[in-house]
């Protein structure tokens, strides 16, 4: 069939050059044995794509995975794979379901956290606390159970309990001093709860804590901080760090040559 009378959601979506088969991780590449070999490498170079592509291109990354999905949808590592792809872009109800599937073929457990903030994206936040106290949360690693309960506080805080909220968080991590990016998060989502109680002395402290140990940059903790402070984050360089200005004392550097409010409707992508 020539290629413009085919069905878009049958013509693959092309493959970024740097990816190849031998990039897939060894799990899902045990998962592609059951298919034909020619099949396998062609569904494992589209997972290798939408991996790459997740953070800085989401929606191609999400294209590369749920043609993997059409092409080897029994396969769990591609159920997997998809589900992510498209718990990044916003499609809640599509991730919940392959990750479902995902955790019923393989057993694996580890992406309770992004089905659990799936049922929070669709405004299921008692649903989304079931899911953080799925008994198989236990058994999880360290950095998986950490994002489990900052998900149940974000879905308290759903629910308007805000102190129920902070108590989700308060767990012996909290006194973790090594950077390490679940550690940032659990600090960023402490102090950000704090903020919200009104305990802004607290928040500096761990909106610190969080930029301390945040070597990845998973977070925006510094501009936080700064915020707290009265201040504004304006550079960084590398010999004297991060550079502060009071943000009340801050001139413009020119005059704006527009002061009419803008339509909402172009902030819009």
């Amino acid at each position: 069939m020539p290629r413009e009378d085919r069905d878009p959601a049958d013509i693959a979506p092309q493959l970024p050059e740097e990816v190849s088969y031998s990039q897939l991780d060894p799990e899902t590449r045990r998962d592609l044995h059951s298919l034909p070999k020619s099949l396998a490498e062609l569904v494992g170079k589209h997972i290798v794509a939408a991996g790459m592509l997740l953070d800085e291109d989401p929606e191609r990354a999400y294209a590369h995975a749920a043609y993997a999905r059409r092409k080897a949808s029994r396969v769990p590592g591609v159920r997997e794979a998809s589900g992510v792809a498209a718990y990044t872009v916003g499609k809640w109800q599509e991730a919940l379901s392959d990750l479902r599937a995902a955790r019923r073929m393989s057993g694996r457990d580890n992406f309770l956290a992004l089905m659990a903030d799936s049922e929070r994206g669709l405004g299921r936040p008692e649903r989304a606390l079931e899911l953080t106290n799925d008994p198989a949360a236990k058994d999880l690693d360290v950095a998986d159970r950490i994002e489990l309960r900052i998900v149940a506080s974000g879905a308290r805080r759903d629910m308007g309990d805000t102190k129920a909220a902070l108590a989700e968080l308060q767990v012996p991590e909290l006194k973790e001093r090594r950077a390490r990016p679940w550690v940032a998060r659990l600090f960023y989502a402490y102090a950000d709860v704090l903020e919200e109680l009104g305990r802004e002395d607290d928040a500096r402290e761990y909106f610190s804590r969080a930029s301390a140990v945040d070597s990845d940059g998973v977070t925006d903790a510094d501009e936080r901080l700064a915020a707290l402070e009265g201040m504004e984050l304006v550079d960084y360089d590398a010999e004297d760090g991060i550079v502060w200005t009071d943000a009340e004392e801050q001139e413009p550097l020119e005059e704006p040559r527009d002061t009419a409010p803008r339509d909402r409707g172009e902030d819009r992508d």
